[in-house]
């Protein structure tokens, strides 16, 4: 665990050297914000956000990676079962804070992007207002720790005005870009300042422990919105030695045995129907018995578990500090991931190359030197960082990722992964934990619901005002709905939700999903204009029966709707069109 707790409010963290950038016009050792007045009473709101996790990660949604502060939450709280993120980081990130989707946040894509058309940007719109800023404006404290990356000048000074302080947050510490090194991240900014960590550092113990030093910091009666932000457990692998060892041998039974025992248990604790069926392993995973790398193939998975403990034992922290300040009672804390398992293949192997002696001399970041997930040559202490296959993860000179055989576990029972529209790219748990406001304890909610839905909820909770002009911009009222009488179990009405990302399509409407996904993410032909996939969600969940040749009327209405909600949404027309 970092300790961040002895330091005077001016130099928040001793393990870092702070390094100024020329940044005009921008207060640099705090952020602008006018105070406000607050009303005594009012919810304190936590949302939680964590990075490329699957749907059964979690010990409450069927996991034997030990989450007991998360599953406390669910075990005093509620969790929803059919809840959707958008399937990447940076949309996930616009949508949970602005209540639109992605497209209309100008977000469609990642930060940053190369597009120039509306919606596809990858910097977050003016027009569209942040969940800090509502809460700013009605009087709450902000504060905001972790992964920003909604800002496409996120590596440099030029223009500050989608930093974290620019949207809303009193303070901010974290980093804006991607992803990076778990102990030494590129782009980490204290407010508005970008600072270097030093020795002993390990990012998610910075998140964890910064929270609930703003927490105790926060002044009496003041209520707060605090948005902890998470890059757990996104690649690279990293995570301590001590943490990595308690899982020591437990991913021994490979992939197979554990998709079984993860489907097992969601259905013994009613996460999923007894309709639902597990998904086949994917064409590309061999069986675990036929795997020839068994001990490197284990190794990986139990750094990925250990980055997910340390998580967990941080949000331990963070509810410790609630309870110390007498302030857990009335505190909303939403959890939730903002895509599915990752199964992107980093992790290519390079040969090892000398340092120079330039490269020798320990250098603070610069604007133009921090890297946006990129693998960098040499970890700060001066070792080649080694990746590819065979490589043991956990230390700072490693870069790998889990993988394909994995991240399919991390989403059982269900198919693809992040990236894609299918339930293994969408698919969150959502925890809810609020005493005061929700006498329901350990009671599941199965009401479909996405990110857009956190804005509105939020809105009603706190009764703040949702203005329709900000700062000479105008406003979209937002798109989701307030989850609030689903807290009581009772019906929330919607018509529909909507995705896009890269080319891959659905809608859900009711108890049918329809979802398609092109033969190459971004290029989007002609030929993947027609190719629908139907699903009745209600009698096969995990979407292995294509019901599209059954009931091509359905297929017809819900492409008609999908359009129409493309156009007004932003995500057509296309930044990668036919060719």
């Amino acid at each position: 665990m970092t300790n961040f707790m002895s330091l005077k409010d001016s130099d928040y963290f001793p393990a870092f050297r702070l390094l100024l950038l020329p940044i005009t016009g921008v207060l640099l050792s705090q952020c602008a914000t006018e105070p406000q007045n607050a009303q005594p009473g009012k919810p304190n709101v936590i949302v939680i956000l964590s990075d490329d996790m699957g749907y059964s990660d979690i010990g409450c949604f069927g996991s034997e990676i030990r989450t007991p502060n998360l599953d406390r939450l669910a075990n005093n709280g509620l969790r929803f079962t059919h809840f959707y993120n958008t399937a990447r980081c940076s949309p996930s990130r616009a949508s949970l804070l602005t209540g639109l989707y992605p497209h209309q946040a100008n977000m469609g894509w990642l930060s940053p992007a190369s597009y120039q058309e509306e919606g596809y940007t990858g910097d977050l719109s003016k027009n569209a207002l942040t969940m800090a800023e509502v809460f700013q404006q009605a009087g709450y404290a902000t504060y905001m720790t972790g992964k920003w990356h909604i800002a496409s000048n996120q590596s440099r000074g030029e223009d500050t005005g989608n930093w974290p302080c620019q949207r809303g947050f009193d303070r901010f510490f974290g980093t804006l870009n991607g992803s990076g090194s778990y102990y030494d991240p590129g782009a980490m900014m204290s407010n508005n300042t970008f600072v270097s960590p030093g020795t002993g550092f390990y990012y998610t113990d910075a998140i964890s422990d910064t929270t609930v030093k703003f927490i105790k910091e926060n002044p009496e009666a003041k209520p707060f919105f605090f948005y902890v932000s998470y890059t757990a457990a996104h690649w690279p692998l990293h995570a301590p030695e001590s943490e990595v060892l308690k899982y020591k041998g437990t991913y021994d039974i490979g992939w197979d045995s554990l998709r079984t025992q993860r489907f097992n248990k969601l259905k013994e604790l009613g996460i999923i129907s007894e309709n639902c069926v597990l998904t086949e392993r994917g064409p590309e995973i061999p069986a675990w018995k036929d795997e020839p790398m068994k001990e490197w193939q284990s190794r990986r998975m139990e750094v990925y578990a250990a980055m997910i403990d340390v998580m967990d034992q941080g949000i331990g922290r963070i509810i410790a500090a609630l309870e110390e300040k007498g302030e857990l009672e009335n505190t909303l804390i939403f959890y939730m991931q903002d895509n599915g398992g990752c199964a992107e293949p980093q992790g290519s192997d390079s040969p090892e190359k000398p340092m120079t002696a330039e490269q020798k001399i320990l250098k603070p970041y610069s604007a133009d030197s921090i890297f946006v997930g990129k693998r960098p040559e040499y970890a700060r202490d001066g070792r080649f960082i080694r990746s590819g296959k065979g490589v043991m993860p956990g230390d700072a000179d490693t870069w790998t990722a889990y993988g394909e055989e994995w991240a399919n576990v991390s989403n059982t029972p269900f198919r693809l992964y992040k990236h894609w529209v299918h339930e293994g790219g969408i698919a969150t748990p959502l925890l809810v934990h609020w005493p005061a406001g929700i006498s329901a304890k350990g009671e599941l909610r199965t009401h479909v619901s996405h990110l857009i839905d956190i804005m509105a909820t939020c809105i009603e909770v706190a009764a703040m005002d949702y203005p329709e002009d900000y700062k000479g911009n105008s406003i979209p009222a937002p798109e989701g709905i307030s989850l609030l009488a689903a807290f009581e179990n009772k019906p929330v009405s919607r018509s529909h939700i909507f995705w896009e990302h890269e080319g891959n399509r659905a809608i859900r409407s009711d108890n049918w999903k329809m979802v398609s996904r092109p033969e190459k993410l971004k290029q989007f032909t002609e030929a993947d204009e027609d190719s629908w996939e139907l699903y009745d969600m209600e009698n096969d969940p995990s979407e292995t029966a294509d019901l599209a040749a059954k009931y091509p009327e359905k297929v017809k209405e819900m492409a008609s709707l999908w359009e129409k909600e493309a156009l007004r949404t932003k995500a057509k027309p296309w930044p990668y069109s036919h060719p």
